[in-house]
């Protein structure tokens, strides 16, 4: 059993949009009260509210607060999970000696979306029915798999609505691939490289956007705060992140489906990408984020384990120095793109190297004849 979601354009009529707007108001509201009681308790009794205790404030804040009563109490009941979640989150972080964010009280910008946990929803043809808002119109553009857990509706920063409902599906395996194993190596020259050697252009999507982002973001500097002229400056600006965005998010999912439909048993490695942008790879943090190498690899750990396949993740130490037919380890420089053995003079493109690498070590953890299954899969 696994969880998939499946995510919808929505059509609400205006009516239905400003209802979207006034739920998500108040359970704006709701999450700044809740955030700002628990720092209270913290400072005056050094006391830790729970979720449930909060949940349970929620019937006598209606009376007070009249607004919260058009809004379904399910939603309402989810506020309190989600900053419960925040405070997990933040000192999960802090025993991992990490530097955490404390959860902040969140903006009108901030806040986009609402999740019925358990009912208030219900989906009918082309349209799907929310509690206190109305039958929303939906472009169902493929089939839902599955039980149906929640529904959540997102509003994003340019005005458009969407739908997404979790559900709960079984893993069906497919046929086993001809070539059941592939090694991966992730770069920024070539997107990733596999070890039949293959490579995956890299497409740099914010790149190529970035001069039309420029340009849009000194007009919505130059407006004054607060104006209706920023206001759709700021909608324009988001427009263009949510292009890259889309661009980017295609790509990573047609990629990976092609990859798991192809092999079984992928090798990739386990790469930090967080420390490489921080402290490793400074001059070079922006292509790493635009490569979007965690989107890409959290896709194809999921789609191979639905399709009945396996992602190895394997340590990514000396995958570029140590050479794939002997062994011999020596430094190479990041402008090294070809790397000649000097011990057995084995001469190949840097990137194609290290995925034979990947490839030999993820088929050696599995305890496997990884000599035989890694030339199957190169065809060298």
């Amino acid at each position: 059993m696994a969880t998939k979601t499946f995510k919808y354009r929505a059509y609400p009529t205006r009516k239905q949009t400003t209802k979207i707007i006034k739920t998500l108001d108040g359970c704006r509201w709701l999450y700044n009260h809740f955030l700002e009681k628990r720092i209270a308790a913290w400072k005056d009794e050094k006391k830790s509210l729970s979720r449930y205790s909060q949940s349970n404030t929620i019937k006598a804040l209606k009376i007070d607060n009249p607004f919260l009563k058009e809004i379904h109490s399910q939603l309402l009941q989810n506020v309190s999970m989600r900053i419960d979640l925040a405070f997990r989150a933040f000192f999960r972080r802090v025993k991992q000696k990490e530097t955490p964010g404390f959860p902040r009280f969140r903006s009108q910008h901030r806040y986009d979306s609402f999740t019925f946990p358990q009912s208030g929803f219900k989906l009918t043809d082309n349209f799907v029915t929310l509690s206190k808002i109305g039958n929303v119109k939906i472009k169902l553009h493929r089939p839902i798999e599955g039980i149906i857990k929640t529904c959540t509706i997102k509003k994003t920063p340019t005005g458009k609505c969407f739908v997404a409902f979790s559900c709960n599906i079984d893993q069906v395996p497919v046929e086993q691939p001809i070539n059941p194993s592939i090694g991966l190596d992730m770069g920024l020259e070539y997107f990733t490289t596999l070890s039949n050697g293959e490579h995956i252009e890299n497409p740099r999507f914010f790149r190529k956007e970035e001069k039309a982002l420029r340009k849009v973001q000194r007009k919505l500097s130059a407006q004054k705060k607060g104006s209706m002229a920023r206001a759709k400056a700021r909608k324009i600006v988001a427009r263009v992140h949510e292009r890259i965005f889309n661009k980017r998010h295609n790509f990573a999912h047609q990629l990976s489906r092609k990859i798991v439909n192809k092999y079984n048993t992928i090798c990739t490695e386990d790469l930090n990408i967080n420390n490489m942008q921080k402290k490793n790879f400074r001059c070079v943090n922006k292509s790493i984020g635009d490569a979007a190498w965690r989107m890409f690899l959290s896709l194809l750990d999921f789609k191979a384990a639905c399709a009945g396949g396996r992602t190895v993740k394997i340590n990514p130490a000396f995958t570029s120095q140590n050479c794939s037919n002997c062994g011999n380890r020596q430094k190479l420089k990041l402008s090294d793109r070809v790397y000649h053995c000097s011990c057995c003079d084995l001469s190949l493109q840097r990137d194609l190297n290290a995925a034979l690498n990947i490839l030999t070590i993820g088929m050696d953890s599995l305890g496997k004849d990884f000599q035989s299954l890694a030339l199957e899969a190169t065809g060298l």
